[in-house]
């Protein structure tokens, strides 16, 4: 596995979930040290006005903006395609976009599963795949997935989430070792409370009560509380250091030590504390 530090001004960044919170200060991190921009996310207005910053403070690079759903399958392929086609020079894919859903497995409808695996999960994987190639021409290339506190544990009310972080973690760590010989390095994210505006976003089940979401999202929106630009600078520190895994803050340190020691009855402790607020709202700034 190549040990040499990335260098960010070879050739062009993809990053998803680039309109706000982490990955928009992520996106701005990396302009500063000479990337190009190939910037995703839903919400064209808010990436327009990132991309906009971007070019105002860089105008020598290039930045190009892709309003995409990623829940849509075929419109991650299309995306894909024209990365593909206008960029040629991928060196780092920042798989950072994720959504939240809250409510019981059994008050779940499957639609709204599959939602979360979608965004969470399976359009990683499919930009993944489709921008290998790219990643890998040359030694040198480096992918960042971004799971979460509960891609490291599974409190009660977040079946899908946690499914899909888990996933998450699991298929970067498989990645990890396949791509090290063509010097293709992996990292894979664990934030803790970031302070972003995700929990507001956040959907919850058709079928959980109006006022017991209300309070999941109250309660949980205390705990955002870590720095969204610091937790950015960790991120691109270690992409610089090629690190394979980054935890960020005590509250996704915390329970990886639980898991590490105790892995039944300490976390079995922590999710339970987590799990009456948790049944209704994923936990703070599990991206």
């Amino acid at each position: 596995m190549s040990r040499t530090p990335f260098r960010f001004a070879e050739g062009t960044a993809v990053v998803t979930g680039a309109a706000g919170g982490m990955g928009a200060h992520v996106a701005r991190l990396l302009a500063e040290r000479g990337s190009d921009l190939v910037l995703v996310d839903r919400d064209g207005a808010k990436l327009d006005a990132v991309a906009g910053g971007i070019r105002a403070a860089h105008p020598g690079l290039s930045v190009t903006t892709e309003t995409v759903d990623l829940a849509d399958r075929d419109a991650v392929d299309a995306l894909a395609g024209r990365i593909r086609a206008g960029h040629p020079e991928i060196r780092l894919l920042v798989n950072n976009a994720g959504v939240a859903l809250g409510g019981d497995f059994a008050r779940l409808t499957i639609d709204e599963f599959d939602w979360v695996m979608d965004v969470n999960f399976r359009a990683p994987v499919r930009l993944t795949h489709a921008l290998l190639p790219a990643l890998t021409a040359r030694p040198g290339g480096h992918v960042v997935n971004v799971s979460s506190l509960f891609g490291l544990i599974a409190p009660p009310g977040q079946s899908a989430y946690c499914s899909s972080k888990f996933a998450l973690r699991g298929f970067s760590e498989v990645l990890r070792g396949e791509l090290a010989q063509a010097g293709t390095t992996v990292t894979t994210v664990h934030p803790g409370g970031i302070a972003t505006g995700i929990a507001e976003s956040a959907r919850v089940g058709v079928n959980i009560p109006a006022d017991e979401a209300a309070k999941g999202k109250r309660d949980f929106q205390k705990l955002l509380t870590f720095p969204a630009d610091r937790a950015a600078e960790q991120i691109v520190e270690a992409i610089e250091k090629r690190r394979p895994r980054l935890l960020i803050g005590i509250s996704a340190k915390v329970p990886d030590a639980l898991a590490r020691l105790a892995p039944v009855n300490g976390l079995r402790l922590l999710s339970r504390l987590l799990g009456s607020a948790g049944r209704t709202q994923r936990t703070a700034g599990a991206r």
